[in-house]
């Protein structure tokens, strides 16, 4: 809910209020009195009037959701403004007689006051059902950003863990690559050694049989 709808409506609660007060008050007055009394009245209903526009426009402007609600109010709003307006009429009409106006006060006023009254209590607790909601509409809001924090920090956590996997990942590569070139290498050696191994046994052959036939000469010749 809006707080400047609930700031206006306080206002006008509190206007409301002070001009039922007054009106009672003019009923039992005459004269200048009752002119002056009625002119404050006109001028808290003129102040309750530009209320009820600043409230209109502020429920309208809202999501639609949150605006049907505050339309339903303010329709309440503006009965109670009309029904002070006719309480007004009623008694700066002064043509009627002082058994009329008796019979008004004592019957139609009463009752009409009562209704404002049941009607302004009734919005006032309705006001404060709204606050409630609002207050645990403000608690969830501030819920789902903590969750919603908590989120993204687990999310980083997680993307830095994946960083970290590729690391380790690219570092088992680079050592898999020099495994493997570690490994033709001592092939290319084993290979080599054995080559050199056959060469030496060959020379070494070479070697013995020439040395059989010099000693065959030698000895052949004596």
């Amino acid at each position: 809910m809006s707080q400047v709808f609930e700031g206006y409506e306080r206002q006008y609660c509190e206007i409301s209020a002070n001009l039922s007060k007054k009106i009672t008050s003019a009923s039992v007055l005459d004269g200048e009195q009752k002119k002056q009394k009625l002119s404050e009245v006109t001028e808290g209903l003129e102040d309750a009037e530009a209320l009820i526009r600043k409230m209109d426009l502020e429920a309208r402007s809202l999501p639609p959701s949150v605006k049907a609600t505050l339309l339903v109010k303010l329709r309440e709003y503006k009965t109670d403004l009309n029904n002070l307006k006719s309480e007004v009429k009623r008694i700066a009409s002064g043509n009627a007689n002082q058994a009329a106006r008796d019979d008004l006060l004592e019957s139609g006023m009463a009752n009409t006051l009562t209704a404002s009254a049941d009607q302004r209590a009734r919005l006032l607790m309705s006001t404060e059902k709204l606050g409630k909601s609002s207050d645990r509409i403000r608690e969830g809001r501030k819920t789902m950003l903590e969750t919603e924090e908590l989120g993204v920090s687990i999310l980083q956590d997680l993307h830095q863990q994946r960083q970290a996997l590729l690391h380790a990942h690219n570092t088992l590569h680079g050592v898999d690559d020099n495994i493997g070139r570690s490994k033709k290498i001592l092939t290319n050696m084993s290979r080599r050694m054995s080559r050199n191994k056959w060469i030496i046994g060959i020379i070494i052959a070479v070697l013995v049989i020439a040395i059989l036939v010099i000693l065959y000469f030698k000895l052949t010749r004596r």
